[in-house]
């Protein structure tokens, strides 16, 4: 018998369309019932576009509403991008359809924000061919700017100005762009192509051509300026705003237009980003009439700002109108001096002289000299949150488990601790209260898949929710047995496996916490009850940093009443302990008289685990894969890690002192975040795990990976090479977030004497020497280190950073401001710290910044 939706696996838009034309409408919702349970099928399958078309024909053609054809054609797995509208539109005229705008608005309803342009031609053809007015939403704003820059092969013959001119959304959507937030993003990546080769930057070609049709009469002027100067002072990311930034250039205001418009230049000027500010100021100046009061009252917040170039043009336009109005120039002096203590030692030196020459003496600081930093001491960490109490507080503790991208991972541990404690006392409460949570969170629909984030912990849920799974309840063999049985293999556990996993930065880890949840997983589904009646929570943290405190775990112990304990739990919890020796402890601990005590009083009489060899090495990136490799291409050719290796006859019972740098290659945040709590005690061995990460903040310019940095100085043990090189590349980011994140752990560790500045320094001079990272993003991180109250810290750091870069021909972009900086912090500190080569450059000929920079460096550290 021939499947009547056969034309949706074939893709076949002429079958599609002939079949629901020769349908009356019984046989529409008959088959459009069918079409319904047909794509919930195939929920998991991608739809071509050749079957994405037949689809909507079919729907379009059969269902009996809007919101039932938005229900199928909006879901994820359907893409609409390269669905044409016509024959969707015909097959509706046909069928007497009258509500496929009402479907527009709803699938642009759905759109992802991400890819708004996905199925914005879609969309947008079923309202033009109604005659329907744009959405409300915003997603349709962005669509129409991803789309403007990704022309058809047809419209790339016409140039863009042409294109726009004749588009029927130009009017009502224009004066949208500056409302809704990322189209900046949209047009930063937009590919513009128009017929004249000219060489002009892609993204920058839409503000011209939008200023083409101001110029045209096509677009009102002022609406497109008035909303330049909105979207730049509302701010957004700084590549977002650089076409606007381009749109007012193209615009090129006049000077009544920028009069007209005083307050907001001058808002810009003293409150707007960087590049959009620079645009004010450039206005600005090119009006001559403008209102001294208001240039007066603006000009304090523009000295003080941290763009060099911007408070350097506007101490030079105070300075000439000073020149022109005598009469005000003692009036202007009192403004520059503002600047007299700005942090750039140049800037502060022109400002003084500048107020002087108008009349205005700038009373010298009084010099405040001190030895050592002021950073308040590190405190002890807090206790652990209270534990989860009921079956409502886990199943929202899920909930907002399953809704971040990361779960903290004390977080992790109440919910493991919560599983286990209610799962034997609550079991009908606790599936009660997460069934609608995992449905939700669509965890119920896999039942013999189990989830790779939070160690498989979906899989434990689904059990208490009430699941058949047959992965855990299976009779044959439990994820647990199979997970211990990897994991064993991995550890060398088992005498004749010698094995180590294929990944050793952190397979051990990952393989631990998912035969931990394995573990715990056995527990509330039964199994190996005769064996063990306590359930796996020996591991579960007594300190917020994931620690346990050694009496705590010896209690634990001593409540099993001879009981084995769960394997994984009691691996974790022996790596929670600090890294100390404990012999009283470990005394009591072997009078417990059974096999856990003896591990534990071996362990505290062995301090934990041995100390590794970390030694720094250089690694290159990884072998090309094939002819074209794009990926290959942007990899850094060379990096810095560190390789430890356990010391020789020393125990390595759980295969963690093994960390071989890989070649470089792209690495993304994981699980990783846990693993400072997984391992509170060995920060320098995490920091060699994790090391690839962080460098791949400087050098692959990757985001997110120095928020490791801060997790590892509030932990304890040596800090090693690893640490040190870590917060050398994490001063190097590219986002700012990493460098926010590095500093404080500077911070952290500089108050707990965990931090070793010259090895810091060493590492940055360098990685910056040999081109490894750019140096000039580490000034403005070490400069807020210095604010912070680290100025000595940072002047350890710069002293050993420098001799590397003063040697390099040409010298490093950001060289100077270190220089500076240094200068700043010999100075205020009053330590002397002798940097070689620092004399040579010192003593050349010239004034370059360069080394006026070293001659005030080497006076402040004479």
């Amino acid at each position: 018998m021939t499947d009547p939706l056969d034309f949706l696996h074939t893709g076949d838009i002429a079958a599609a369309t002939a079949t629901v034309d020769g349908l009356d409408e019984t046989q529409r919702r008959r088959l459009g019932t069918d079409l319904v349970a047909h794509v919930r099928r195939r929920r998991d399958e991608w739809w071509s576009s050749w079957q994405a078309t037949a689809l909507a024909i079919a729907a379009v053609g059969c269902l009996p509403s809007a919101a039932q054809v938005a229900e199928v054609l909006g879901r994820r797995n359907v893409s609409l991008r390269q669905v044409p509208a016509t024959p969707v539109i015909e097959v509706a005229r046909r069928r007497g359809v009258t509500w496929l705008a009402d479907l527009a608005y709803r699938l642009c309803a759905r759109v992802d924000r991400s890819t708004p342009g996905d199925s914005w031609r879609f969309v947008a053809d079923l309202l033009h061919a109604e005659q329907a007015p744009p959405p409300a939403e915003d997603r349709f704003v962005l669509g129409w700017a991803a789309i403007v820059g990704r022309p058809t092969e047809d419209e790339r013959r016409a140039a863009l100005v042409d294109r726009l001119r004749g588009d029927p959304w130009l009017d009502s959507l224009t004066p949208r762009l500056f409302e809704v937030d990322g189209v900046g993003d949209q047009w930063s990546w937009a590919r513009l192509q128009q017929d004249d080769q000219d060489g002009t930057d892609a993204p920058l070609k839409l503000p011209a051509a939008l200023a083409q049709l101001a110029a045209d009469g096509r677009l009102d002027r002022s609406m497109l300026l008035d909303g330049t100067l909105g979207r730049l002072l509302r701010g957004e990311r700084p590549a977002a705003l650089r076409v606007f930034v381009a749109l007012h250039e193209a615009l090129a205001p006049t000077v009544d237009e920028v009069r007209d418009r005083l307050p907001a230049y001058l808002r810009l000027l003293a409150d707007g980003p960087s590049t959009a500010a620079t645009a004010a100021q450039r206005s600005l100046r090119a009006v001559p009439d403008i209102d001294l009061d208001a240039l007066l009252d603006t000009a304090p917040a523009v000295l003080v700002r941290p763009e060099k170039t911007l408070v350097r043009a506007q101490l030079t336009w105070l300075d000439q109108t000073a020149r022109r109005d005598r009469a005000q120039a003692a009036r202007i002096a009192r403004v520059l001096a503002v600047a007299a203590d700005h942090p750039e030692i140049d800037i502060a030196e022109r400002a003084n002289a500048l107020a002087a020459r108008h009349g205005h003496q700038v009373s010298a600081p009084a010099e405040v000299r001190h030895v050592g930093d002021t950073l308040p001491p590190a405190g002890a960490p807090p206790p652990v949150p209270p534990p989860i109490t009921g079956p409502d507080e886990l199943a929202e503790q899920v909930a907002a488990m399953f809704a971040a991208e990361w779960t903290a991972p004390l977080e992790l541990e109440r919910i493991l601790a919560g599983v286990v404690r209610l799962g034997r006392t609550d079991r009908a409460g606790v599936a009660a209260a997460l069934t609608p949570v995992l449905n939700r969170a669509h965890a119920m629909v896999w039942p013999s898949l189990p989830e790779n984030r939070f160690g498989g912990l979906t899989v434990v849920l689904r059990v208490l929710a009430g699941a058949s799974d047959p992965i855990v309840a299976g009779t044959d063999q439990t994820v647990s047995a199979r997970a211990w049985a990897s994991l064993s293999a991995a550890w060398g556990r088992e005498p004749t496996s010698g094995q180590r996993p294929a990944d050793p930065q952190g397979e051990i880890l990952r393989r631990l916490l998912r035969t931990r949840v394995a573990e715990i997983g056995q527990f509330v589904a039964g199994h190996g009850t005769t064996e063990r009646t306590a359930g796996p929570t020996l591991a579960t943290p007594t300190l917020a940093t994931g620690a346990i405190e050694p009496e705590a775990l010896f209690d634990r112990l001593a409540r099993l009443d001879g009981q084995p304990p769960w394997p994984a739990d009691l691996a974790q919890a022996l790596l929670r302990l600090p890294a100390a020796v404990d012999e009283p402890l470990a005394a009591k601990a072997a009078a417990l008289g059974t096999p856990a005590g003896q591990e534990l009083a071996a362990w505290l009489r062995a301090g934990g685990l041995p100390r590794g060899h970390h030694r720094v090495v250089t690694v290159a990136r990884r072998d090309r894969h094939g002819g074209y490799d794009y990926r290959h291409d942007r990899l850094p050719q060379r990096r810095r890690l560190v390789d430890v290796a356990a010391p020789p006859g020393a125990g390595d019972p759980y295969g963690l002192l093994d960390v071989t740098p890989r070649p470089v290659d792209v690495r993304l945040l994981l699980d990783e975040r846990l693993w400072p709590a997984q391992l509170p005690g060995y920060r320098g061995l995490v920091a060699a795990y994790t090391l690839p990460l962080v460098a791949g903040c400087a050098d692959l310019d990757e985001p997110g990976g120095a928020v490791l940095l801060p997790m590892l100085a509030e932990r304890t043990g040596a800090a090693g090479p690893a640490l040190d090189l870590a917060v050398a590349y994490g001063l190097a980011a590219r986002h700012e977030a990493d460098r926010v994140a590095t500093v404080d752990a500077l911070l952290m560790l500089a108050a707990d004497g965990g931090l070793d500045p010259t090895a810091v320094g060493t590492h940055l001079g360098s990685l910056a020497a040999d081109g490894m990272i750019t140096l000039s993003r580490v000034v403005g991180p070490l400069r807020d280190a210095t604010a912070a109250g680290a100025p000595l810290t940072v002047w350890r750091i710069l002293a050993a950073a420098l001799p590397a870069l003063l040697t390099c021909r040409p010298a490093p972009r950001g060289l100077p401001d270190l220089l500076a900086l240094a200068a700043q912090n010999a100075a205020t500190t009053g330590v002397r710290i002798d940097v070689p080569g620092l004399a040579d450059v010192a003593g050349r000929g010239g004034s370059s910044r360069l080394v006026t920079e070293a001659r005030r460096l080497r006076d402040a550290s004479a």
